[in-house]
């Protein structure tokens, strides 16, 4: 089913994940701090990693940094002790796949492990592929390549921000609800914040908008959630 990594310095709380993740089917290694975590996903035959924030010697945002820079895209899930939206928001944006916050329900997490593998397995290559792409306004989407251009400019984005927007663009006009997002992105039902849908779209405007403020592309409809052009609701909120 897959290598599952769970780096943490927390002994019970390996502990704890490794026994329900083995109960599901896969394998686990495990690593106390970032340099053991470091040379175990260099060896490539780790499939995700479960990933503190806060390790002794390199923490995990640091990690998540230097691999996405080196072109290591193992899918990696976040955990953190804090109720701190800055955790959240670093790691996706570094290109975490996902984060859980302590405490958690083991079995929560070991559903978030079965979506990211599921979507990981599922990813299309980039190459050969005759797929059209998508055009709205002066922005060009290529889903197959995982490429984007706003303008005429490349925009580099992480994988799962390329996933939200390719969802929302597919469909201009229509309006995506905050839990039909997380269910179309992140490939599971989630029943808690759905702020992880908010933090993704304000990273997104940063990237795709001339205006973030004012945004041309994702707008946000009142009490609903997003539209992506076309004709929807437009808000500033």
């Amino acid at each position: 089913m897959g290598n599952v990594l769970i780096v943490d310095d927390e002994p019970a709380i390996v502990e704890l994940v490794s026994w329900h993740l083995k109960k599901a089917g896969y394998a686990v290694e495990t690593a106390g701090d970032g340099e053991e975590a470091d040379r175990k996903v260099r060896r490539g035959d780790v499939d995700l990693v479960v990933l503190d924030v806060m390790l002794p010697g390199t923490d995990g945002l640091s990690l998540c940094r230097n691999w996405r820079d080196e072109g290591i895209e193992i899918p990696v899930i976040f955990l953190t002790a804090r109720d701190d939206e800055v955790d959240r928001v670093l790691g996706l944006d570094l290109g975490g796949d996902d984060y859980v916050i302590k405490p958690f329900l083991p079995r929560e997490l070991v559903s978030r492990v079965k979506a990211v593998l599921r979507r990981a397995a599922a990813k299309p290559a980039r190459a050969g592929s005759s797929e059209k792409e998508i055009r709205v306004g002066d922005m060009v989407i290529w889903p197959q390549e995982y490429r984007v251009e706003v303008g005429g400019r490349p925009v580099q984005l992480t994988a799962r921000e390329f996933t939200l927007l390719s969802v929302m663009a597919s469909k201009p006009g229509r309006v995506w609800t905050r839990d039909e997002l997380l269910d179309r992105v992140w490939g599971y039902t989630y029943a808690g914040d759905t702020r992880i849908v908010d933090v993704m779209v304000s990273h997104l405007r940063d990237k795709i908008e001339a205006n973030p403020r004012k945004p041309r592309y994702i707008i946000t409809v009142r009490g609903v959630g997003y539209g992506f052009g076309g004709n929807v609701e437009w808000s500033n909120r």
